[in-house]
């Protein structure tokens, strides 16, 4: 099989790049290029690209609003570009979907094409349909939301040279590491690098509170309160596992629970 490839991206030199690694590759013919969102959606429709690179930030149409226009059915395979976007790196790990970050090195650039290489050999044109649908859908919740973040429902690890996903209302409770964070998920967990600020302002905030600077749980594994000297708490959670509740935390846990401060 040989892929039909269309490059977009408001800047030439980024077309070119992508042009010129992909010079050379048997398994894809490039068939155009766009400098912009609008002939993206024209092109895409006249031609029926197998696979699309994608720049995110484009002026007037971005890549996100000229996939609504192309229609999530119609739209090919997607490797998204963007220049760093944290919400939006997100998001593509979230929905399992491609992404480049700019800028990128060669070897990035191959284990992405690879990859969709590979999915478009094994066909799978409902599920990849049904993963853009829901990136655009949270994309398009973000906007009517006012541009804030949406909570994420599920978390990316990485680990063995691959990304898998956790519910977030499988975890338990999260704990500083230094640098990293570890989450616990029933009799498992697992070594992320993220701070717990960053872990924090992800999750929904009705389910997940931080009791102290080194831990974050889930209030729906909360069994008891313990008092401990000093105006500190023992927090028992459902599985057995006991956190400390700080000072500097006790009236935000408390008045979840409805509990005098």
């Amino acid at each position: 099989m040989t892929a039909r490839v269309l490059i977009v991206d408001d800047e030439p030199f980024a077309r070119e790049r992508i042009r010129a690694l992909l010079a050379g590759e048997p398994r894809v013919e490039v068939v155009g290029e766009c400098g912009d969102g609008r002939s993206a959606v024209r092109a895409t429709l006249a031609l029926a690209p197998d696979l699309l690179f994608l720049d995110v930030q484009m002026p007037e149409l971005n890549g996100f609003a000229a996939l609504r226009a192309i229609g999530v059915e119609k739209a090919p395979a997607v490797i998204f570009v963007t220049a760093f976007d944290r919400y939006a790196v997100e998001a593509f790990e979230v929905h399992a979907l491609d992404y480049l970050l700019k800028p990128f090195s060669e070897d990035r650039f191959r284990a992405a094409l690879n990859r969709a290489l590979a999915r478009l050999e094994q066909g799978e044109p409902e599920d990849v349909a049904r993963r853009i649908g829901a990136l655009l859908e949270e994309v398009g919740g973000r906007a009517r939301d006012g541009g804030r973040r949406r909570h994420l429902d599920r978390l990316p690890i990485r680990g063995d040279g691959r990304i898998t996903f956790l519910a977030t209302g499988d975890v338990d409770w999260i704990e500083a590491v230094g640098n990293y964070a570890r989450i616990h998920s029933g009799r498992t967990s697992h070594l992320v690098r993220e701070t717990m600020t960053a872990l924090e302002a992800k999750l929904d905030p009705d389910t997940f509170l931080r009791i102290h600077r080194s831990t974050i749980v889930n209030l729906g594994r909360c069994r008891e309160l313990r008092p401990l000297p000093h105006g500190e708490y023992e927090v028992l959670l459902e599985n057995g596992t006991r956190v400390i509740l700080s000072r500097r935390y006790r009236a935000k846990l408390k008045g979840r629970f409805g509990l005098d401060p």
